[in-house]
């Protein structure tokens, strides 16, 4: 009788310590989410806003007829991205290849602390490597990260020759220097192209209602076989079907995907400014010390990247993304939204500061304050470039921030979108997020290569300058009046405070009064 009650009170402590409620409780022992702003950006909150012109059609351009678009919450650069964080980059990408380089042509065992292979093959009770091949480093490489703990130089006896072909060969050296080959700075990323994995399979006609397994199906029931690209030869990722038909004859009708791969995009690109722009994009003008300085020296590092194409700016989005993901998953914490490129409607909403029909960043119809001076770097009358406080760019944090507390939405430097560009993009685009987007393909013309540039530059009249006005660039183009800034989706409520996510103060907020 004893032993009985003994187990019974044993079962009586465990069941008191058992996490099943018979209620639903959501998933127990997950991390509180408390938002953070990203560093070096500002909070702007959701809201609703008249996008387009607000005044008339000067130039009569008929393409940015107003109409009411609202936007969720997101986090935007407080300036423009500068060419000292853009080198941070750039550098990232050059050591990755020397640590790869050094890890692949060493012979002796110090190159394996160039790779992370021992969280996965060291043993910790019998002090060995477990299933390691040493000798198959080309396998090896496919299967570990590079380890960025381990430090090395540059010059460093035993890797300089290792690191020879990094280089600039002799003959193609200025004054003899012994530089790095900037067209070897090749970036291999991958995307996720969400909208054509959010595609249907292909629709065909089924005959009879019967398909290949002897099922009853609607005779337009998805078809569930892949067929080959017609270029690649990869299948198409058509749909896969995951329902189920009951003995009723009901198919509760899931679908997904028989291979995701088509969804993954591989690019590789050339990650390496274009200094040569600030000679290319002016005739009969003087601007080479721009192109030999701008982007190296450090006078120039708070100033705004430019020559910098639109796929160059998205590969700068990924890195930045993965940056600090990858940081934020070994410190344990959760992963956040990826850092990109603005959509147009978030451009105009964060733009605007906040104040509804103004046309300039600042709120008042002036390109002056009240005391005569300039609010922003641009063409000024016609060409006094310098009276605006700017010869050619200025510092990315140069003027007074408008109502979100960003730096530069008018003049400076022009700044790319992520949507393409469309004369009747207001007619037809949804007014919840507003955006249009078309992945060019290498044989479109060039009209659908054209991406939505906002901002206007220091080489812009005043116009451009407007939180309206439209413009567009090749995606293909580097410039030298061209530069970004990234944004990141907030997630949550979105109100005018972020802070007061889920708290009583945001209950209290949404209350109906």
């Amino acid at each position: 009788m004893k032993r009985v009650l003994f187990l019974g009170l044993i079962g009586l402590v465990i069941a008191s310590c058992s996490t099943r409620t018979g209620h639903v409780t959501g998933v127990l022992g997950r991390p509180l989410y408390q938002p953070e702003i990203p560093l070096g950006m500002v909070y702007v909150k959701g809201g609703a806003f008249n996008m387009g012109e607000n005044d008339q059609d000067v130039p009569f351009l008929h393409q940015t007829r107003q109409k009411t678009a609202s936007v969720q919450a997101f986090y935007m650069d407080q300036t423009e991205v500068t060419n000292n964080e853009y080198r941070q980059f750039v550098e990232h990408v050059r050591d990755s290849i020397a640590r790869e380089k050094i890890y692949l042509t060493m012979e002796d065992e110090a190159s394996e602390d160039f790779v992370n292979y021992r969280d996965r093959y060291f043993d910790e009770d019998s002090k060995e490597f477990v299933d390691y091949d040493p000798s198959d480093k080309e396998k090896n490489r496919t299967l570990f990260t590079l380890n960025w703990d381990r430090k090395f130089s540059y010059e460093t006896e035993d890797v300089v020759p290792l690191l020879a072909d990094m280089y600039y060969p002799s003959n193609e050296r200025f004054y003899k220097k012994r530089e790095i080959d900037t067209r070897k700075l090749l970036y291999k990323y991958y995307w996720i192209d969400l909208r054509e994995a959010a595609r249907r399979g292909r629709v065909e006609i089924v005959p009879n209602g019967i398909d290949g397994q002897g099922n009853k199906v609607s005779e337009t029931h998805r078809s569930l076989s892949t067929p080959k690209h017609p270029f690649t030869g990869d299948d198409q990722g058509q749909d896969l079907d995951l329902g189920h038909t009951n003995k009723k004859g009901q198919n509760n009708a899931i679908r997904g995907h028989a291979n995701r791969n088509r969804f993954i995009i591989e690019e590789v690109i050339n990650v390496y400014p274009d200094t040569l722009c600030w000679v290319r994009d002016f005739t009969y003008s003087f601007h080479d010390p721009m192109t030999n300085m701008y982007f190296h020296h450090p006078a120039y590092d708070n100033y705004p990247v430019v020559g910098v194409t639109w796929p160059q700016a998205k590969a700068f989005s990924v890195w930045r993304s993965q940056l600090l993901n990858s940081w934020l998953l070994a410190m344990g914490d959760l992963y956040v939204n990826d850092f990109r490129l603005p959509t147009e409607s978030e451009w105009e909403r964060a733009a605007r500061g906040d104040l509804d029909q103004s046309q300039y960043p600042w709120g008042g119809p002036y390109t002056r304050n009240a005391y005569g001076c300039f609010l922003a770097n641009f063409k000024p009358m016609r060409g006094r470039y310098q009276e605006d406080g700017g010869f050619h760019t200025v510092k990315a944090f140069s003027y007074q921030p408008n109502g979100f507390g960003l730096y530069c939405m008018a003049g400076n430097v022009a700044e790319w979108c992520e949507t393409a560009y469309d004369e009747s993009v207001y007619e037809f685009s949804n007014d919840v997020n507003a955006e249009y987007r078309y992945d060019a393909m290498d044989w479109d013309p060039p009209k659908l290569k054209q991406k939505v540039l906002r901002g206007g530059s220091w080489k812009d009249i005043g116009y451009y300058c407007m939180t309206s006005t439209r413009s567009y660039e090749y995606q293909d183009t580097a410039k030298s009046y061209i530069g970004f800034r990234n944004v990141m989706t907030h997630m949550g409520r979105g109100g005018d405070n972020f802070l007061m996510e889920g708290s009583d103060e945001a209950i209290n907020e949404i209350e109906l009064k």
